[in-house]
């Protein structure tokens, strides 16, 4: 029977089965400050992005065995220092990739028809200034016929072309590992129809020239040169929006307000921000920036696969 300590939460079902796999389970959260006197004597640990599990944090704790990452992102654990204390580094990509995928399109259809704006301003002004609010949010767009450049062609990636491309859009991935991707798009699921086809993926420059709408789904390192900034957004379309449900950072803020200033990007959707959980304050507060909690791979449906992943993966390293 192992210890194991469940800092973050974890959905019940992915609970329930490390208990009846025999395993001692924690879920009251330990203070980053604390976990020093108290993780020692736990084998395992699973968290999501908020607790932190660095070097020194590993070297006090030699019973530790296996950390969990509930999630994509591994840059809130030290990994590699891990994997030479002999301890299992393990996550689950791909249980969030469509509840992502569909944050990122939904964000995608409110700054195209200004939903995000419409939300603040209807509750105030809506009974004095309504004609005025329907001529301000009488230029929008539609997605179908718009081209949609993707940065980074993974798992996430990849469903986001599958929706795309249902809604009818031009779709053109960036990835640097591979020159094309064959990918199934379902039709009727409970029909087992589908369409498969070979998307070839483009280079960067030839994507920000042409792309209406673009969407991150790369892994980014905190305090590495931001993928999109001033260089990138000057080769963007006039009028582009932007959505960043990746990492942040990857996106330069300093260079995003300057861009959407000057009308080079008509909008943009945040989920993640260079300094959460306090982000910088004129960028919340910033009219034409769609703004979401980090709630990504926030669905009933991804945390339940989360969960019963990461209990799994788990149950089968301590057998």
């Amino acid at each position: 029977m192992a210890k194991i300590l469940i800092n973050d939460g974890i959905h019940p079902d992915g609970e329930r089965l490390l208990k009846d796999a025999g395993h001692e389970v924690h879920t009251t959260k330990i203070s980053q400050d604390e976990l020093p006197a108290k993780l020692p004597a736990y084998d395992a640990i699973c968290v999501r992005s908020a607790t932190k599990v660095r070097a020194k944090l590993i070297d006090q704790c030699p019973n530790l065995k296996i950390i969990g990452r509930g999630g994509v992102g591994l840059d809130n654990i030290d990994v590699d220092h891990a994997a030479s204390k002999d301890i299992h580094v393990i996550n689950t990509p791909a249980a969030s990739s469509q509840a992502v995928a569909e944050l990122a399109i939904g964000q995608m259809f409110s700054l195209a028809r200004f939903l995000y704006d419409a939300d603040r301003k209807m509750p105030v002004q809506g009974n004095t200034d309504f004609k005025a609010l329907k001529k301000n949010y009488a230029g929008g767009v539609e997605l179908r016929g718009k081209t949609l450049g993707i940065i980074g062609f993974g798992r996430i990636g990849q469903e986001v072309a599958r929706l795309g491309l249902g809604i009818g859009m031009e779709v053109m991935p960036v990835d640097m590992a591979f020159d094309e991707m064959r990918i199934e798009v379902d039709i009727f699921r409970s029909r087992n129809a589908a369409l498969s086809l070979t998307l070839p993926t483009a280079e960067m420059d030839e994507m920000l020239a042409e792309a209406d709408f673009i969407t991150l789904h790369v892994p980014f390192k905190t305090g590495g040169k931001a993928l999109l900034g001033k260089e990138e957004f000057a080769k963007m379309k006039d009028g582009v929006r932007l959505v960043n449900s990746a990492r942040g950072g990857a996106i330069d803020e300093e260079a995003l307000i300057h861009a959407l200033e000057i009308g080079k990007v008509a909008a943009a959707a945040l989920d993640v921000f260079d300094n959460e959980p306090t982000p910088r304050q004129d960028i919340l507060s910033h009219p034409r920036i769609a703004l979401t909690p980090h709630i990504g791979a926030s669905t009933q449906e991804a945390q339940r696969k989360i969960g019963l992943q990461l209990a799994t993966q788990i149950i089968d390293i301590l057998k």
